[in-house]
């Protein structure tokens, strides 16, 4: 269970050890309660009745950024089908990586994405701008820059493949 990096931070460069003690123990709960939070989304949507964005983005609030993109999307079929499968898929598969600790960057990366989608797409701030959707942004930006894949993870035994080991630059989709 072995997770070290050098960091810097505000000009202080330090060895960062996050995979012994408590933080590795929060650090795998964290992405294990997020990957089950999108798996379970992404199956109940897939295995209930058919999934449909269409009212969720032709219905977004005119305060939303993207109102006008949702709008647009919802009008055009071949986006609106593509997102009806991206959507439940994705989140299936962003929260399986997460569970498993496999691709947990590039896991990660996507479910910001969405999480960034939701978040400006819902644009429920009359109680401010921190709400749930920036709060599982938060999470996501949490596993995928403390690659927690890497402890008690499949992402550890990935990295050790020669596969992987001759193309360095995969290990910034794992971790």
């Amino acid at each position: 269970m072995a997770a070290n990096s050098q960091i810097e931070m505000l000009g202080n460069r330090m060895d960062f050890d996050y995979s012994r003690g408590v933080t590795g123990y929060v650090l795998v709960l964290t992405r294990l309660i997020t990957g089950y939070w999108f798996l379970h989304a992404g199956v109940t949507k897939i295995v209930g009745e058919p999934f449909s964005a269409a009212g969720y983005l032709a219905n977004a609030p005119a305060a939303s950024p993207l109102q006008g993109f949702f709008a647009w999307a919802a009008a055009t079929p071949w986006l609106l089908d593509l997102t009806n499968v991206m959507v439940p898929w994705g989140e299936f598969l962003i929260g399986l990586g997460l569970i498993v600790g496999a691709l947990v960057r590039l896991a990660a990366f996507f479910g910001g994405v969405l999480m960034v989608f939701f978040y400006l797409g819902n644009a429920e701030w009359g109680h401010g701008v921190v709400n749930g959707d920036l709060f599982g942004l938060m999470m996501f930006v949490i596993v995928g820059t403390l690659a927690a894949g890497r402890i008690l993870g499949l992402d550890a035994i990935i990295e050790k493949m020669e596969f992987v080991r001759q193309r360095p630059a995969l290990k910034y989709l794992l971790g």
